[in-house]
């Protein structure tokens, strides 16, 4: 490290340097991570899951979850303070108890019968891209799964999130420090976040993975770099004539006002079979729902979109900020969201697309046919690949909607924000980032989990051939259309 004078603040502290360009900014993090990682005990599954634990400490001990999650609000603007608290530890407590249970060092499965056994080794250094939306948990949350594959991770955050993450940063590394491991397994780009520091971040390290913005993803994609990125949420959900309206009610309200929204899993859009449409209504309102007059519609449309982006004064804010902003009746502000009927699906920045507010879409479907047609013309606008999901009592509607939708997760009955990232009653892994496969140009489909923090060093030895004859495999075709 040069001695000339500026500041540089690296994982908290605060070094002398000169005016570095982005290039050395990241080369000397890059450096101290792969020190970071030579002292790291990653060859002991007990140590390895030791570090594991001290970095879900630093955001699951009260004091912190409820400091980061008062600051992250004040920090953003987005979100509210309750649900940000509970993100801080119900994820970090899931994430947790995923990783303890599984290997990730040293032999990680064997197989005799197969002759084969597999050891886990680190991926090298990652970057960890994170968003405005989640500036505390994400970063734990992927800190987490990069420190269990053996590995050490650099966090750029998001700008407007930046003074949270840093927080959280410096929390990280104070347990670390206590349990005895390195603290610069865990780093913080430096301020001022920039679009150029964090593109040098992600072409000098071994891995990137990203959350957040979609131009992040694509130029992590571009980097040269092994990347990881995760595609736009903008969920549909279908009531049926069988579902439980109250229960589908109730999962959609708290579902949709859960940190004011700012979830990629978040419903932003329902659609309810003709038959039972009025009754689903009086259930979402019965719930907390405003019902918005067709006057009132058309003043959400004009404040929800400014100049062709999302109103900042309106997105992520609590409901009477929300329905104010909207210029609604002076009764919605004692609602919990707010119901826009649409009879038609248009393009971007419409009712159809993401909407990252209380705000939540609702079309009146013929029949089940035409409710997965809305589905996937929703889907089309934004959001294919991320998630669907339906209310039923008619699993053989939910096998077909999983058949015929191109997403990665259809959701059951279930609240989506509280079971799309990983759940206690399913069986997705606890994540903040959620794969939408090549439907969302995206390389994972599933959720982010550890397994993508590791490699795979593969012992082969022989076992009994295993060859089968000629009949066997071609005698179908044979049979079929002759040799």
């Amino acid at each position: 490290m040069t001695s000339e004078a500026s500041t540089l603040e690296v994982s908290g502290e605060k070094t002398a340097q000169t005016n570095l360009s982005p290039k050395e900014i990241v080369a000397e993090l890059v450096r101290r991570a792969r020190a970071a990682m030579e002292a790291y005990e990653n060859h002991d599954p007990e140590r390895v899951d030791d570090a594991v634990r001290a970095l879900a400490w630093s955001i699951y001990k009260p004091e912190n979850a409820k400091f980061l999650a008062e600051m992250a609000v004040e920090d953003t603007g987005l979100g509210n303070v309750p649900s940000k608290i509970i993100k801080n530890t119900r994820k970090t407590f899931g994430t947790l108890r995923d990783l303890l249970r599984a290997k990730t060092v040293g032999v990680i499965e064997e197989n005799p019968e197969r002759g084969m056994v597999k050891y886990g080794k680190p991926v090298g250094v990652v970057a960890a891209v994170c968003p405005s939306t989640n500036p505390a948990a994400t970063p734990v949350n992927k800190a987490m799964m990069a420190i269990k594959g053996g590995n050490a991770v650099i966090i750029a955050p998001s700008p407007s999130g930046q003074i949270t993450t840093a927080k959280t940063v410096e929390f990280m590394r104070a347990e670390l420090k206590k349990s005895g491991h390195p603290e610069d397994l865990v780093q913080l780009l430096p301020a001022p976040v920039s679009k150029e520091t964090t593109q040098e971040l992600m072409n000098q390290v071994d891995l990137a993975v990203v959350t957040g913005s979609q131009n992040n993803v694509k130029r992590a994609m571009q980097s040269g770099t092994v990347a990881i990125g995760v595609g736009a949420g903008n969920v549909p959900v279908i009531i049926d004539s069988t579902a439980d309206l109250d229960d589908a009610a109730e999962k959609i309200c708290a579902s949709k006002i859960f940190d004011n929204s700012t979830s990629c899993s978040s419903e932003n859009s329902v659609i309810i079979l003709d038959d039972i449409y009025e009754d689903a209504i009086a259930a979402l309102t019965r719930a907390g729902g405003w019902r918005c007059t067709r006057e009132e519609r058309d003043k959400v449309s004009e404040k929800l979109w400014i100049d062709g982006k999302l109103n900042r004064h309106v997105i992520a804010r609590d409901p009477d900020v929300t329905a104010k902003a909207l210029g609604l009746a002076p009764e919605a502000e004692q609602s919990k969201f707010f119901m826009v009927e649409e009879d038609h699906i248009d393009g971007k920045h419409t009712f159809a697309d993401e909407k990252l507010s209380l705000v939540l879409t609702v079309y009146r479907a013929k029949d089940f046919a035409d409710a997965k047609r809305i589905v996937h013309d929703v889907l089309e606008v934004t959001g294919k690949g991320h998630s669907a999901g339906i209310h039923t009592k008619n699993l053989d509607h939910a096998r077909e909607l999983a058949a015929d939708t191109d997403v990665v997760r259809i959701l059951v009955n279930q609240a989506h924000t509280f079971g799309n990232g990983g759940g206690f009653n399913n069986a997705l892994p606890f994540t903040l980032s959620m794969g939408g496969g090549t439907w969302a140009g995206n390389t994972i489909t599933e959720n982010l989990n550890y397994r993508h923090f590791i490699n795979i060093t593969h012992l082969v030895t022989t076992i009994p051939e295993d060859k089968p004859s000629e009949e066997e495999l071609f005698g179908p075709y044979w049979q079929r259309y002759g040799k």
